[in-house]
């Protein structure tokens, strides 16, 4: 099976087109995010239990094996009569009893009825269904106080579906109701979509790990331990690397566990400074490199590559650059990985602005915002004052990004703008 998704993945790698040299280019969000799904292979299949199918991705679609419900039955507790004999001051014979389950072996005819009660099989000869607030009992026989009507109360065979419809299509993501469906129509293992493992390696001399004893520069990985806490969320199977520390060794020995992923995630270390060695170890490594640096902010210093087979993202260091480079790609990726679908336009809103915003640059912006309704029920985002990509209490704080394009007028608040929503 490894050997299998290799030979996939190198299909990537061939066809990975080349980015244009230079340390000034940048390519822009929507082109990059192409680039990195093209040729993205989709994880292997896997079946599982019903009871451990929630979350995952269905590789296949699924029919149902019996229809639902198997049988007519009764829809409430009641009499099944024949709706000939069912007008108001009948008085039926009572025949048999049928609870749910018990079905009875006695024919409804003229005259007669049979009690009956919710999800019971409807008898044969019954064409209607009585409810009991509707009649009046003496011993055996039952005097109707309101007229029925053919197939009053009566869930017809199928009525939900049919035997062999197709219950849920490959793709979806598989929540409750979806379990709950598939149990319906007798299914007890499910096709899904393997997890994708997904390595993340943190790297940096003054990265530590949250409870280590720190020195005065020293700072806490919450990067790695926020990106994890997102693909578990999204149903991948998140894999919190080591720290490789900066030194060409140390990256070296890091890149040399990877084998096993189906996606890894680098932060730090891509930019262009002395200690900034992620990219050119991987490149002594054998990394292909598809693009470098993105017309973003925060996310300018983004790589995206192929090593030996595996992609390879790489993210900036900052964790509010990692978050936001985690929704605009890493996402987009992972469904990729996962059978899902994954479109090259985020999934975004329309929402006024609740602040004045400045003139933009040649770098489209990820401004984190805050959300709330107003009176009249418009959706409003406000902008932090302050947008410092370091600053991980800001990021707690907001509930989605206001997307501003590249070279974007100033604009006031009230004006229509374009959010992403946070996780």
């Amino acid at each position: 099976m490894r050997i299998q998704r290799q030979k996939v993945k190198l299909s990537y790698i061939n066809m990975a087109p080349r980015t244009p040299k230079g340390d000034d280019f940048m390519l822009d969000v929507a082109t990059a995010r192409a680039r990195i799904l093209k040729n993205l292979p989709s994880c292997g299949q896997e079946t599982v239990a019903l009871t451990a199918a929630c979350g995952r991705i269905l590789a296949q679609d699924v029919h149902a094996r019996r229809a639902n419900p198997p049988v007519c039955v009764s829809a409430m507790d009641g009499y099944a009569v024949q709706a000939a004999d069912a007008s108001a001051g009948a008085t039926l014979t009572v025949i048999d009893e049928a609870p749910a389950g018990r079905p009875s072996s006695r024919t409804v005819v003229s005259g007669t009825c049979i009690r009956i009660y919710t999800g019971s099989q409807v008898p044969d000869g019954a064409d209607a269904i009585v409810i009991q607030e509707n009649t009046e009992r003496t011993d055996q026989t039952v005097t109707l106080t309101q007229a029925a009507h053919p197939g009053q109360f009566i869930r017809k065979q199928g009525q939900d579906f049919a035997q062999g419809a197709v219950l849920l299509t490959a793709g979806s993501r598989l929540g409750p109701r979806d379990i709950g469906l598939a149990a319906a129509g007798g299914l007890v293992w499910l096709p899904v979509r393997r997890r994708p493992r997904v390595g993340i390696l943190a790297t940096g001399d003054e990265i530590l790990l949250p409870g280590d004893t720190a020195p005065p520069d020293g700072i806490f990985n919450s990067a790695s331990f926020m990106l994890s806490a997102l693909l578990t969320q999204e149903g991948a199977e998140a894999i919190v690397l080591p720290i490789a520390r900066d030194n060409a060794g140390s990256l070296s020995s890091a890149f040399a566990h990877t084998h096993d992923l189906d996606l890894l995630i680098t932060i730090g270390g891509a930019s262009v400074g002395t200690y900034d060695l992620v990219r050119s170890t991987l490149e002594a490594e054998g990394l292909i490199q598809n693009f470098w640096k993105i017309a973003m902010r925060p996310g300018k210093p983004l790589m995206s590559g192929t090593l030996r087979g595996m992609p390879v993202l790489g993210l900036p260091g900052n964790p509010v650059a990692v978050l936001v480079c985690s929704m605009v790609f890493v996402l987009p990726a992972l469904h990729k990985l996962m059978g899902r679908s994954a479109s090259n336009t985020p999934d975004t809103q329309t929402a006024l602005l609740g602040a004045d915003v400045k003139e933009n640059d040649q770098r489209q912006d990820f401004l984190r915002a805050t959300l709330h309704t107003n009176e009249t029920g418009q959706l409003i985002a406000t902008p932090f004052t302050r947008q410092d990509s370091a600053q991980l209490n800001i990021l707690a704080q907001s509930q989605a990004l206001v997307i501003r394009a590249p070279h974007a007028a100033a604009q006031k608040a009230g004006t229509p703008c374009s959010i992403l929503r946070l996780p």
